[in-house]
């Protein structure tokens, strides 16, 4: 299939570069010309601005907006919903909030247009390992597209399967769903984000009482001057807490055990807050989850080594750099 690709920064030009590796045509367009010429090279269709884009696809065309959530996003998909035309597709692939989904779907069909978000896990390692989608938009729509999903899903892999479950639609299996109509999948995807922050702030906060069990304050029989480097390691291998946020923990504390590439000043990007907000909508308790994003304001005031360790993981997965400040 053909598809059309809008931002080639850490994940959408990697997102060209595995369906082009699975037989797709793409044509790539960034206001950085740098990332448009080096994905030409390697087999896009690299064109000037998004009129040549929209040119450049076969009817009915589809297009993958991959720019940060706000401005850069509505601007772009505005602007396409003026140059597309009837039975053309528009697919949000970043972390765009659930509602200005909704809000876009129903614009866009007025023009005859069909708007499909996607979120999309597996940052800066896509390539390699796949992406897990979560789609939402028109059932009729998705299936239409599944070869481009399915060329980007990780697929089974070596995962063992779910014992005694049954179902009729492997997708889930392969690495992507159809979640339900437009606005769905970026919402099943900040809900997974909202819970990413709170299984780093866990493994933060544990390694943090790990690197501090040697503090002067303790009695002296009592400090323990632990290698977190090697805790990481052994919990990596059959421990109930493995899982890939570990071993990016791990791969950061073999280089830099006392994580003094980062600054421990945390980020947050949005989905967070929305996954908050829906809790609190839908009456939800939601305590670590709320705690987590609360710790990540805090260490933009004080930090500490577990904040340092939320950095890592950051850089790890999606190559968030925070670095010390000079």
């Amino acid at each position: 299939m053909q598809l059309g690709i809008i931002g080639l920064g850490r994940m959408g030009g990697n997102i060209a570069r595995r369906l082009m590796l699975n037989g797709h045509e793409t044509v790539v367009y960034d206001r950085n010309s740098a990332f448009v010429s080096t994905l030409s090279e390697e087999g896009a269709k690299g064109v000037a601005d998004l009129p040549a884009l929209v040119a450049g696809l076969e009817k009915p065309r589809a297009v993958w907006v991959m720019l940060p959530a706000g401005a850069p996003t509505e601007d772009t998909i505005e602007t396409l919903g003026q140059l597309l035309e009837p039975g053309d597709v528009i697919i949000d692939g970043g972390n765009t909030y659930y509602k200005d989904d909704i809000r876009r779907a129903r614009a866009l069909a007025e023009k005859g247009l069909n708007y499909i978000d996607v979120g999309t896990s597996g940052g800066v390692w896509g390539l390699e390992r796949g992406y897990c989608m979560m789609i939402g938009g028109d059932a009729e729509v998705v299936r239409r597209l599944d070869p481009l999903f399915d060329a980007l899903a990780p697929g089974m892999g070596d995962i063992p399967r779910t014992k005694d479950r049954v179902a009729e639609d492997d997708r889930a299996e392969r690495g992507y769903i159809h979640a339900g109509p437009a606005g769905a999948g970026h919402f099943v995807k900040m809900i997974h984000n909202g819970i990413e922050y709170g299984m780093m702030q866990a493994f933060a906060e544990g390694f943090d009482i790990l690197k501090t069990k040697a503090s002067p304050s303790l009695p002296e029989d009592q400090r323990f001057d632990l290698n977190v480097a090697d805790i990481a390691e052994v919990w990596r291998r059959g421990s109930v807490v493995s899982s890939w946020l570990l071993d990016l923990t791990a791969d950061a504390l073999a280089s830099d055990p006392q994580l003094d590439g980062f600054s421990g000043e945390v980020a947050d990007s949005g989905e967070g807050r929305w996954t908050i907000e829906a809790a609190i909508e839908q009456a939800v308790p939601v305590p670590v989850l709320s705690s987590s994003l609360f710790a990540r304001f805090r260490s933009r005031q004080q930090s500490t080594y577990g904040d340092k360790m939320l950095s890592a993981m950051r850089f790890g997965f999606g190559g968030h750099v925070e670095t010390p400040k000079k």
